[in-house]
Order: structure tokens, then sequence, then C-alpha cells
């Protein structure tokens, strides 16, 4: 199959040198077995890309699968990605095929392969080089014969530099790679594309499209296209439907170009050719930075969730503990700490006047009544009566000015505080994790951004716990 004929069946409309010179590539490496790895924009034609592989392969009577890496949320991906055994786990009512199997002697496409969780990418390492991988709950040896395309919009080694992609898969990956050019670098292919979705949609439609004045193509073709062909396609169909039997001039096109600058301004008029790539550049720069940041804050929040004993938060504990008053600063001024032995049991939390939840320490029976501070340790000055309150809940003793409030049921916020156990980490994260889905009326998105976590991570969190 030529070029030309390839081109008008799969739809990689175009005859720009760039658009040549991927059909050419699609052409010399579809009738082999060889990993392709598809690299571009969002909306440049990955997928169709893809699409023109396999249907040119030795495989195209077979199934092409495709899977968006990016969409499976962390904790049932290897569960999509290989399948899993009856009772593997909560919800596993039976026997699964994964997407690997149902690729066998197919293709499988996976897209925003970047986006796939470390521990997932490990297997994926193995599934292509021997094609062996586990179901999951089982270990029974699986093997597929499957052609893999994989795709990004991120440059996999800038992932591999910050520690998001392992290197071995990025070379595993990268044996053919495909570079999809962005639609402003192809700018004499706009208007045929243009003209092609123009008349698929009147065609759908029946209706009719008049054209463009000379100024509104020139806008057309000097438009940056953020969207790429994705956005060229929406905006033929918009003017198809709503700008019918109008000749369409520059002011009409500028109410549909919605590509926008990430700082929100909007960005409508086309952009000078050397500046643009100053501020792509600029801008890819700081999103790759904005990235890493994320994705450093995240790491060592979860560290900080996870790990039992971390030495960090000791510190700060016994700080609290022993110098109540001490206000962070330079660590050498603070006084030599008077040899003492805590009973664990004896840490209990307190809510001072402000509603804040403090540490203290009770005395040792026989000193006081439980609950009370033991000689030595303070807490924030009271100026309530000594008298006990008549609308006190029992759940709440009601000490003097020197002495403890103990709660014993939960208070306003939902949170149980036990003055005679100190929960673990997963029960503090669990109680956590429950109060906010209270709080937010189970709105996970929200959950997520309060507890400083993403959705994925608040997902696995959720099976982890069988929170419902």
């Amino acid at each position: 199959m030529d070029r030309q004929a390839l081109q008008e069946k799969y739809g990689l409309m175009g005859n720009s040198a760039a658009i040549r010179q991927v059909t050419d590539k699609i052409i010399q490496v579809a009738g082999t077995d060889i990993t392709v790895l598809l690299q571009g924009e969002s909306g440049v034609g990955k997928d169709v890309t893809a699409r023109a592989i396999h249907g040119m392969s030795n495989r195209s009577r077979e199934n092409l699968v495709i899977v968006n890496c990016g969409a499976i949320p962390e904790g049932i991906i290897e569960s999509e990605l290989f399948g899993h055994e009856k009772g593997a786990f909560t919800g596993a009512h039976e026997a699964r095929q994964g997407y690997f199997e149902k690729a066998d002697k197919g293709t499988i496409f996976l897209d925003e392969i970047a986006d796939t969780p470390k521990n997932i990418q490990v297997k994926l390492l193995r599934v292509l080089e021997n094609g062996e991988f586990f179901r999951v709950g089982s270990s029974k040896m699986y093997k597929t014969d499957v052609r893999v395309i994989a795709a990004t919009n991120k440059d996999l080694w800038d992932e591999v530099q910050a520690g998001n992609f392992r290197e071995d898969l990025y070379y595993r990956l990268d044996t053919v790679k495909i570079k999809l050019p962005p639609l402003r670098d192809r700018q004499e292919d706009i208007v045929p594309l243009f003209r092609k979705f123009v008349h698929e949609f009147s065609a759908r439609y029946d209706s009719s499209f008049r054209g463009f004045t000379e100024e509104a193509e020139a806008l057309l073709i000097s438009y940056r296209w953020p969207g790429n062909i994705r956005e060229l396609k929406n905006v033929a169909e918009q003017l198809v439907v709503l700008e019918k039997s109008q000749n369409v001039d520059k002011e009409t096109l500028k109410k549909y170009l919605k590509g926008r600058q990430h700082q929100g301004s909007a960005d409508n008029l086309p952009m000078v050719s050397g500046q643009a790539d100053k501020d792509s550049g600029r801008e890819s720069e700081r999103q790759s930075q904005d990235r890493r940041t994320s994705d450093e804050t995240n790491l060592i929040y979860r560290a900080l969730i996870e790990m039992r004993s971390d030495l960090t938060d000791l510190k700060k504990m016994m700080l609290k503990i022993l110098y109540p008053s001490f206000e962070p600063g330079d660590i050498r001024a603070l006084p030599e700490a008077s040899p003492r032995e805590i009973d664990p049991n004896q840490i209990a939390v307190y809510v001072d006047e402000d509603g804040e939840h403090q540490l203290g320490i009770q005395s040792t029976p026989g000193a006081s009544r439980p609950g009370s501070l033991s000689p030595g340790s303070s807490r924030p000055s009271s100026s309530r009566s000594d008298a006990p309150r008549s609308d006190a809940s029992p759940s709440v003793v009601s000490r003097s000015a020197n002495q403890l409030d103990v709660q014993t049921t939960p208070d306003e916020s939902g949170l149980f505080f036990d003055p005679t156990h100190i929960p673990s980490i997963e029960e503090a994260e669990k109680m956590l994790i429950e109060h906010a889905l209270k709080k937010y009326e189970g709105n996970r998105r929200l959950v997520a951004e309060v507890l400083g976590i993403s959705e994925r991570t608040l997902y696995r969190k959720l099976h982890q716990y069988d929170i419902q």
C-alpha cells in the first residue's frame, strides 16, 4: 500500500513533509512485531496512527485493544492489565481476563504510558520481554503473544530523569519512536484538514458552509491550535452547525478559537513565531518543574503517613510533651530536659479553649483523678469556672484549670480521642479519610484535595481500608 492509499484509508490527512515522514515510518514498521513508541501532544492523532500500524500489520485480523493507562485508578490497574482470579480481592466474584490476554495474537495500544505506576512498570517490562505475566491472586504463569504500541504526550526521558519512569522500561519501549508533529508545525495542512471536516459535518447535519474571508483564513492558519487536530475538528463542527450559510469573517472565527495560556488569559490571536517558541519553552519548563514539585510533595506526604516509626515525628511529639511552651526556633536554646520515664498510656489528647487538640501527660495513678496533668507538665491557661457545666455531655469530664478535658466519644468534628489508646498510623489515616468523606458528602475529588493526595491514591486507600 502506497502513502496516498494509507492516508486515505486511515485518515492520516496532510501533504506536509512532517506527515509524510510519519506515514513512511508507519509503512516501514507495520509489517513487523517491533515495539513502537508514539510521542506527541494531546490531539495530534496518536490513536489514529496506532490503528494504521495495526491495520497494516500481519495481526490486522486479530484484536486491537486500546488501553488508556492514565484513566485507570492505581488500585485496579494491575487487575485491568493482567486479569485476576476469583476471590483475589473484595468484589472479585469470578476470574477475569486482563487486556493482555484479550489482545493475544493481536495488538495492544498503551496510551498515556508515562502515567503508569512504578510497581506496574516492572510487570510491563516482564511481559514486553518474554510475554509472561501473573494474574492478581494467582501463582500460575500466563503467556501472551502480543504486539505493543505505546503512546505519551510527555518526554519519557525527562520522566526517567525525574524518577517517575523506569529506565529499563524506557529503553524497551523506545525501540522505534514516531514523533507526531503538532498542527502549528504543519500549517499547510490546516486548510485541507478543515475542509475535510466541514464536508463530513455538512453531510451529517444536512447543512452548508459558505466559507471564509481571506482574513479569517489567515487567522485559521496562524492560530497556534493548542488542542491540535481535535480542536480543529471541534471548530469545524461548530461553524457548520452555528454559522451555516454564512461567510465567516475574522471576528466571527475568533469566537470559536478557545485556546488559552496556562495563566488563564485569552489567546485567540496568532503568536509571533520566535516569541511563541520562547513562551512555549518557558511554559514547558515551568510545567515540568510544577509536576516534579507536585510529585515530590505527594511522595513526602505518603512517606509520612505510611512510616510507623518516623524519628522526626517522634522528636516533635517529645518536644511538645517536654516543652509545651516552646516555639519553633533554634533547638540549641532548649534547656536540658529532666530525666523522666513516660508511660505511653499516659500521653493523652485534650481540647484547649480555642478548640485545638493538644498533647499532655496524665499523672501517675493515685496522684489525682484520671485525666489531670502531671506535675511539671503544662497546658494553656483557662479562665473557665471550676464548676461543672450543667449542659456538659456525660461523655466529657469537666476539670479545673489545672486538669485535662478527656474525650471518650467523638467530638463535634466526628473525630474520636481516647486517652487510654494511641491510634496507629493506619487507624488515624482511616479515621481522617472517613471524616473527610462524611464532611464533603462523598465527593472524592474534594476529599483528595483536602487531604493533599491524588484521587488515585485516595481510591487505593478506600480499597485498602474497605471504606464504602
